[in-house]
């Protein structure tokens, strides 16, 4: 198989998913908007959840290493300044409220995204946690899963839901207070 048809595809796929949702799909569509024939997208995949869930790991995938600066607030700073980076893309700001909005109407479609997508980002971005318990900087009964609920969901409200926005100052300001409430959350335990 081509890898610039693929490309090709997986690009037609974002572009007509960004503009109509993922209920009105169509991979007839997305083959023309590629310039390839229906053929060599089912060669590819299956069915339109099979070309989703595949496609949508290729989403951010430039969160996939979690950066090690040496410190907890680093980490936490430059993993806020990755997702910021990737909710202001123009495809992926329209793209995931529309994925979360279709989740609970479409079961398999839900399960694809949490079983493998959201599954493995949640254990890199835990690797923070790990760091920072081995260097000492927190105590060992930090909740990762807390800690990744935090990470994510209050960019995602903030730059998704709320349309604010997340200037450096704001992310100083946001990696300041996660850091302080994870420090915080064994304390008041």
């Amino acid at each position: 198989m081509q890898p610039t048809v693929t490309a090709a595809l997986t690009r037609a796929l974002f572009e007509e998913w960004a503009a109509r949702g993922y209920a009105a799909i169509s991979l007839e569509r997305v083959a023309k908007t590629a310039g390839v024939g229906k053929a060599a997208l089912y060669r590819r995949w299956s069915s339109k959840l099979a070309m989703v869930s595949e496609c949508s790991e290729q989403l951010g995938i430039e969160l996939a290493t979690i950066p090690d600066t040496g410190t907890l607030e680093g980490d936490v700073r430059k993993l806020l300044g990755g997702l910021r980076r990737l909710l202001r893309h123009p495809i992926v700001s329209r793209i995931l409220p529309d994925l979360h909005a279709e989740m609970p109407r479409n079961p398999e479609l839900a399960q694809a995204i949490r079983g493998r997508l959201q599954t493995e980002r949640r254990r890199r971005a835990a690797t923070i946690v790990e760091r920072g318990i081995a260097r000492g900087e927190l105590d060992e009964r930090v909740d990762p899963e807390l800690v990744n609920d935090i990470l994510g969901g209050v960019i995602y409200w903030r730059m998704i839901v709320t349309g604010g926005q997340a200037d450096s100052r704001y992310l100083d300001r946001l990696t300041r207070f996660v850091v302080a409430g994870i420090r915080e959350q064994v304390s008041r335990e």
